[in-house]
């Protein structure tokens, strides 16, 4: 199994409302959105599962992935913790969207983060990412 570290990006077409387990009901704007996220047993598994609309509601993050109207990963090739792509996010110019979204295991504000095109290209090269590919290459 490969464990790592990897950026979930989420675009919405129209804005939401959605209940977040201790975050409440949130309202989500439309627009594309980045989750931070780690797997450290299964990467390929974890993305995967974020992008199935068949599972059952585990996570902040499961709570938009079932409402996203496209989504496309990437993942590090390098190991980098988490937090640490998080705070790449936003010193690429993304923007936190919720506080505590998907940090309640750590001392993050957020993994969640609202991407334009120029924050997402800037954050795709400092964080050295490359595309997920679902199914592996032959």
């Amino acid at each position: 199994m490969v464990n790592g570290t990897y950026l979930l990006f989420i675009t919405l077409h129209s804005p939401k409302r959605v209940q977040v387990g201790s975050l409440g009901t949130i309202d989500i704007v439309a627009g594309e959105y980045c989750y931070v996220g780690s797997a450290m047993n299964g990467l390929r598994h974890r993305i995967k599962r974020h992008m199935s609309s068949e599972k059952k509601t585990r996570w902040h993050i499961d709570r938009l992935t079932l409402l996203a109207d496209h989504m496309e990963a990437f993942v590090s090739l390098d190991p980098i913790h988490e937090c640490v792509l998080a705070d790449i996010a936003e010193k690429s110019g993304c923007t936190q969207a919720f506080k505590g979204f998907g940090s309640s295991d750590c001392r993050c504000r957020t993994h969640l983060f609202i991407v334009d095109n120029m924050s997402k290209q800037e954050l795709l090269k400092a964080s050295g990412t490359v595309p997920f590919l679902h199914e592996p290459a032959v």
